[in-house]
């Protein structure tokens, strides 16, 4: 039996154990792409078609520097002896879990076909929607299409805590897409547990976020102003505020399901032994 609570204690003991290794991680590779991430965002509602599709270039590129980042820190909670070689490992296992990323990422698109196509039979002019302006849907339409983004919604947060160690499977097994059934296979009997920890985790990290941003965010508006075209003072030092709070989840998420990966992993090779 898989406890939650051991699997955090070993966290909390691999944070504090391994901070030195960790902060090089955590800053360069998480926060600084996510704040700047944060702030380009914010230029593009307003700038030029061009100039918009150059900064959503750079913001999907930072995210690619925060996932490498992330591959960073499971390596090291899988192994901390390997110290600054972590990255190496990321770097090696990065190819692998992009490919994942992307075929579960179209799985999902796929997905979200059926509610397209109930609008689209029903006639729903979606061309308003970029301009802010919402389209009117039958309430039959509405009723079919709520009761199916319903059921999208509880199997995707079922699938989720079936493929919560699949980042793991992929450094620590060096699988690819055989990682999704690795998780699948340890994440048996458990599930139940990892969407409890999942949900808890979204609320805490979510409600922490907009309390810093919120608050830090309101004082700096009254004191240096909104400025204009979208980036100020107040912005840029609210999304380092931001920034920071969603790193600190970000390590402390990451690592939590790495030990999850080596604690359901004992349990398997144990159950093998008996």
């Amino acid at each position: 039996m898989v406890s939650m609570g051991s699997v955090w204690d070993r966290t909390a003991e691999f944070l504090s154990d391994n901070l030195g290794n960790l902060l090089p991680i955590a800053l360069l590779a998480i926060f600084v792409p996510t704040t700047i991430s944060a702030n380009l965002s914010s230029l593009q509602p307003t700038a030029p078609s061009t100039t918009a599709m150059w900064l959503g270039l750079g913001v999907f590129l930072l995210a690619l520097v925060s996932f490498w980042g992330q591959l960073a820190v499971t390596a090291l909670a899988i192994d901390p002896s390997l110290g600054r070689d972590a990255t190496r490992v990321a770097t090696r296992r990065f190819p692998a879990a992009l490919l994942l990323a992307i075929v579960m990422l179209v799985a999902g698109l796929l997905l979200v076909i059926p509610l397209g196509v109930m609008l689209a039979v029903a006639g729903v002019d979606l061309s308003g929607i970029d301009s802010g302006t919402m389209p009117t849907i039958p309430e039959s339409v509405t009723l079919w299409a709520s009761l199916y983004g319903l059921v999208i919604i509880v199997l995707a947060v079922w699938v989720f805590a079936r493929l919560a160690v699949v980042v793991p499977a992929i450094v620590g097994d060096r699988l690819a897409i055989g990682a999704i059934a690795r998780s699948w296979s340890l994440t048996r009997g458990v599930a139940l547990k990892v969407v409890g920890v999942l949900i808890l985790y979204a609320i805490v990290s979510i409600v922490a976020n907009l309390a810093a941003t919120t608050a830090f965010g309101a004082v700096m508006y009254l004191v240096a102003g909104r400025g204009e075209d979208g980036l100020s003072l107040a912005s840029v030092l609210t999304t380092i505020v931001g920034g920071t709070v969603s790193t600190g989840f970000t390590v402390l998420g990451t690592a939590f399901l790495a030990k999850l990966y080596i604690a359901l992993l004992a349990r398997k090779e144990a159950a093998a032994a008996v």
